[in-house]
């Protein structure tokens, strides 16, 4: 387990070896500013580092981590609202030309929301609200595959999630316009960390092998 002290070294080191390097990169972010293609929705686990995955250079994904990363529906009622927050700067200030749902394997809130966790109001104060977004996604996979086995049933409700944010995002009408014209494009994604493959889940049926 890292410690808070070779966490702090780390960034000495990053500091005095690495970024010497990358400072020009750097300075022309801040000088030109961020214009990043891609926004993307991953979970908050620790296991799972989209900029490590996909190999990302400072400046290339807006990312955007949440439990589960999940993405509820448009809801405009002036409170507070992280994710939609960062869709809309994406999408409205950055002109992003991607948005990707980023699920994964052995997801500790998908596995939270299987069991029930979203009807434990009185347990949580945060993350039975948060998941009860994809209560219904939960409902209706069990309803008609009420005999699948434990892990099986945890794997595909990791894919409905993804799916039901993807189609969620559809319900902002700043997302919605940019897809009808063409200029944005919606993707729903699936990495197993047990074996480093990422599937397209983003529609019905059977995922499709992206990389693996």
């Amino acid at each position: 387990m890292q410690t808070l002290e070779q966490l702090i070294a780390r960034a000495r080191a990053y500091r005095a070896d690495k970024y010497p390097q990358q400072q020009p990169h750097y300075q022309r972010l801040v000088s030109e500013g961020q214009s990043p293609k891609i926004l993307m929705i991953a979970c908050s686990d620790s296991r799972v580092d989209p900029t490590i995955i996909f190999g990302a250079e400072p400046g290339e994904i807006f990312l955007v981590r949440n439990v589960a990363s999940l993405v509820p529906p448009f809801q405009p009622d002036r409170t507070c609202h992280g994710t939609s927050a960062a869709l809309e700067f994406g999408v409205t200030s950055l002109g992003v030309e991607h948005i990707i749902v980023l699920g994964h394997g052995f997801c500790g809130g998908v596995a939270a929301l299987l069991r029930g966790a979203d009807k434990d109001q009185a347990g949580s104060d945060f993350i039975g609200p948060w998941l009860s977004s994809a209560a219904a996604v939960r409902d209706r996979l069990l309803a008609q595959s009420p005999d699948l086995p434990p892990q099986e049933a945890e794997r595909q409700l990791e894919y409905a999630t993804v799916r039901q944010s993807v189609e969620n995002l559809r319900s902002f009408p700043w997302i919605a316009e940019r897809v009808e014209k063409g200029a944005l494009a919606l993707h729903g994604w699936h990495f197993d960390i047990s074996k480093g493959a990422l599937l397209d889940v983003g529609k019905s049926g059977d995922p499709e092998l992206i990389a693996g």
